[in-house]
């Protein structure tokens, strides 16, 4: 049920613009007018105030991970956290070596009576049945984004159930893909050969720092997967997504390809333009990539300037602290994100580095959008998409309490910073799921969007 309504008063940011006066003209879960601000509109429409507010169009995460946390409750705690951070549409991997066709299913039956957002499914492609299927996924699931991890040689990705595979499944997939067109090959792009035979000598030495961590996984063997995947992509005609970047050498090789083959597109997250491989937070901070030098941090915020990182994602992984608070090697990899994206880029960005709004709004709406064929109806504020609206306030100050943000995590790397700028209201489709940091939607209003390729 949707609830028609003016929305008056707010600045409206996209990648368009950073920051006009507009009325929004909502009816039928739609954007139908953008409107001189007090244009009049039908006698008894409801009004709603966004007086002071920014109108950004709704927020997309376009990397967390099901599976992590509680299988079947998840779908209502981690779209409520998502909700609280000001995000309409999140999107999701799974990482299986079953048949997807019984995946979609069981997931669904979990999905669609608790989600509070919008959301889709990428799938992780780790056998020959899985390319030979990938086709159909595009067509009957409206699934048009694959992910294949380029360390899952031999036994790296047992402890996933995930099958060994070399370059040449590698290179049939994106030959496949390419094929289908219009599919998006998300690589994670690490070079586990080195990496192991790093690992074994940091870990006879007795190492056990994030440092050491970060050690075992130099920037070299992410940005020497990254050039093999671009090498691949660009001989058979493949669109291809790098996710979670980490570092200046890998950022400075993409930079260099893209001016030969364009059709590559890049992701960092938030933890990676805030966390260095100093940290003192141990275990707790383990993540793959690991946290990188103070210049990789610097390198991801100019990415993020001049416009070589498309989007910001959060590599959202629900699982609990217990699991973190583990020796270094024995300790689980990744933690929440979502809630914190956009808090940290105004904190961080827009206040403190003079990250423009436009910029913002493009890497965490328009591009996640366009790349994983969400557009037109997502990602932006035009007449005819959805009314989907994040509203914030860039002033607000908030203490970040990871017991108020819903996650099934109960923690946030971010606990006890101070971060100015965020959301507080959450618009889905024209209904207003959450507001001023308290829930207001119901589980399973959210829908799962069916993507269709672009060819």
């Amino acid at each position: 049920m949707h609830s028609d309504f003016v929305l008056r008063g707010g600045t409206v940011v996209d990648a368009e613009r950073e920051g006009e006066r507009l009325d929004l003209l909502i009816q039928g879960g739609k954007i139908t007018a953008l409107l001189a601000p007090g244009t009049p509109v039908a006698e008894g429409l409801a009004e709603v105030a966004a007086d002071g507010l920014h109108v950004f169009p709704g927020l997309i995460d376009a990397h967390v991970h099901f599976g992590f946390g509680e299988k079947i409750t998840e779908y209502e705690t981690e779209t409520i956290y998502a909700a609280q951070g000001g995000f309409t549409t999140i999107l999701g991997y799974f990482l299986n070596n079953e048949a997807y066709t019984d995946v979609y299913e069981r997931e669904q039956g979990y999905a669609r009576s608790r989600a509070y957002v919008d959301y889709g499914f990428h799938f992780s492609v780790a056998n020959e049945l899985h390319v030979e299927q990938m086709r159909e996924y595009v067509q009957r699931y409206g699934v048009t984004s694959f992910k294949y991890f380029m360390n899952f040689r031999g036994e790296e990705g047992r402890y996933l159930g995930l099958d060994g595979t070399d370059d040449g499944y590698f290179y049939d997939m994106l030959a496949e893909s390419a094929r289908i067109g219009g599919v998006k090959i998300v690589c994670h792009t690490e070079n586990i050969e080195i990496v192991n035979r790093l690992r074994r000598k940091i870990q006879a030495q007795n190492g056990s720092t994030l440092k050491d961590w970060a050690a075992t996984k130099p920037p070299f063997t992410e940005a020497e997967s990254c050039v093999r995947a671009m090498l691949f992509a660009e001989h058979v005609g493949a669109e291809i997504y790098i996710p979670h970047l980490s570092t200046r050498m890998a950022l400075d090789e993409v930079r260099r390809w893209r001016k030969r083959y364009g059709a590559v597109h890049v992701e960092t997250c938030p933890h990676y333009l805030t966390h260095t491989e100093d940290s003192d937070l141990g275990s707790v901070g383990k993540a793959n990539p690991p946290f990188r030098s103070a210049d990789d941090v610097e390198a991801m915020w100019e990415g993020l300037r001049d416009g070589s990182i498309d989007v910001v994602a959060s590599d959202h992984v629900p699982r609990k602290l217990a699991t973190k608070q583990r020796p270094l090697w024995l300790a689980s990899q990744g933690f929440p994100g979502t809630a914190t994206i956009l808090p940290v880029l105004l904190s961080e960005g827009y206040h403190k580095r003079r990250l423009s709004l436009r910029r913002i709004a493009e890497v965490l709406t328009r591009a996640p959008a366009r790349i994983f064929d969400l557009s037109p109806t997502k990602g932006r504020i035009a007449v005819g998409a959805d009314a989907d609206l994040t509203l914030v306030d860039l002033g607000k100050e908030r203490v970040v309490k990871a017991e108020e943000l819903g996650s099934y995590s109960d923690y946030s790397l971010y606990d006890g910073w101070t971060l100015k700028g965020w959301p507080v209201r959450t618009i889905v489709r024209g209904t207003t799921v959450m507001q001023d940091g308290k829930i207001t939607g119901r589980a399973g209003y959210g829908e799962y969007i069916a993507r269709k390729t672009t060819v």
